[in-house]
């Protein structure tokens, strides 16, 4: 009985590994580059870049720069950095869309503007592949089940996995190899699969608002009982006094490290302030200020330390599940995690593939039908994302055909490694017939 369990436990552990390969590393190999989006803005964007100093430039020098940058542009909200060698970000509605503006934090002045970040690429194609309607987001999330459900099948009939931290076996060949780093790497990657499914199903629900928790994790945005002229709303860029906002904000939160800036674009909306207070590993919305943006008035407060249960999860669950509640040093550690989930995918792909293949079973053992659901999906995911690419970020040239270079190799990697090269390994297999005398 104990075998046929066991052999049960991992057809099921097989069956999720081959049917959902290709969108399971999607979304998972997503997550892991969208962990250090920011760096890849640091990287590879000159004027996301700011030098650590003690001097600090007031919000209002920020925002007067950036409304003389952009004078026909909208104001929509500011951002500081997440960490010290990073601008501020100021989001600019004009020409149709949205532009992200660095500011440098420390001297205020404008450095530079782009229409598409690496963040946000990363972390739209992680959210909902570009998929919109939710269907997206729903596709992504309900990979979180599947994650958990292969981790619990391996542990069952990987016995005593917690004592081969360091067993990797050599010269026997490639597929006893690869099996054995396959292992090795899972073994190690029992803690990023459990908070990524486990936060991800967390996502599931919320999303879902599964026994309310969408409204009880989220506090509402307060109506103004006297709402702003409509005068003033749509010159709050210029007219606000953002250091009288920040000041206000610290008076009703004295630990709070104001982060963001929301300008509201409706008279009955406040301003809305958030960041980090004292309270560890919340993220910057578990600390709210609402703000009349006329008087000034503190409308709503919200204190992480005050939170419920239920709110608290909800503001830990983005830290802990993109690792960035520690810095780049836990960010770091989060993406080599990731990138080991997403090598447990493509391992145990080749290596269930060469197992068939030794077993002359690869015709029944393919993907099926299973790959058209995929392909449609990738095919939708290309369609959105070129669209988005095109109307809401209005991209160069340039980046389309990075995008487009990123994808080709991807298709091709996947195709050679898992198609080309199993089906010439078939080949090469003698038939029976032939093999007799």
């Amino acid at each position: 009985m104990l075998k046929i369990n066991k052999k049960i436990w991992f057809n099921i552990h097989s069956w999720i590994g081959i049917k959902l390969s290709i969108l399971f590393f999607m979304v998972c190999f997503s997550g892991t580059l969208a962990t250090l989006s920011n760096e890849m803005d640091w990287l590879f964007i000159p004027a996301a870049r700011a030098k650590p100093s003690e001097q600090r430039a007031s919000v209002n020098l920020m925002a007067k720069n950036v409304q003389e940058a952009f004078p026909e542009g909208k104001l929509l909200g500011i951002f500081a950095g997440e960490a010290p060698y990073l601008c501020t970000t100021a989001s600019v509605y004009q020409d149709g869309h949205v532009w992200s503006v660095f500011v440098n934090p420390h001297t205020g002045k404008v450095q530079g503007a782009t229409a598409l970040t690496f963040y946000r690429f990363f972390r739209d194609l992680h959210y909902f592949l570009f998929i919109p309607f939710q269907v997206g987001n729903y596709i992504v999330l309900f990979f979180a089940f599947p994650l958990l459900v292969s981790l619990i099948t391996a542990l069952y009939f990987y016995k005593k996995w917690y004592k081969k931290l360091f067993e990797l076996k050599t010269g026997k060949g490639k597929l006893v190899f690869y099996r054995s780093l396959h292992r090795l790497v899972g073994v190690w990657s029992v803690p990023f699969v459990i908070v990524f499914s486990v936060t991800g199903i967390w996502y599931f629900l919320e999303r879902s608002n599964t026994a309310n928790i969408a409204r009880i994790g989220n506090a509402r945005i307060p109506k103004l009982e006297v709402p702003t002229d409509s005068l003033h709303v749509a010159n709050i860029g210029t007219l606000f006094d953002y250091d009288r906002a920040v000041a206000a904000s610290v008076e009703a939160i004295p630990t709070l490290q104001v982060n963001t800036i929301f300008l509201p674009t409706v008279a009955s909306s406040p301003v809305y302030i958030t960041g980090k207070s004292h309270v560890p590993l919340v993220r910057n919305r578990a600390n709210k200020v609402f703000i009349h943006p006329q008087t000034y008035e503190v409308v709503k407060v919200q204190k992480a330390e005050k939170m419920g249960t239920i709110m608290y999860l909800n503001d830990i669950a983005d830290p802990i599940h993109f690792g960035d509640w520690g810095g780049l040093t836990t960010k770091i550690i989060w993406f080599f995690g990731g990138l080991g989930i997403s090598a447990l995918i493509l391992t145990g792909l080749w290596i269930a593939f060469k197992r068939k293949v030794a077993k002359r079973l690869q015709k029944k053992q393919r993907m099926g039908w299973w790959k058209y659901i995929h392909w449609l999906i990738f095919a939708a995911m290309l369609f959105f994302m070129y669209y988005f690419l095109a109307n809401r970020y209005q991209v160069e040239t340039r980046v389309f055909l990075v995008v487009a270079t990123g994808l080709a190799v991807f298709v091709f990697s996947g195709w050679y490694l898992f198609s080309y090269r199993i089906r010439k390994a078939v080949a090469q297999i003698p038939t029976a017939e032939s093999s007799n005398p």
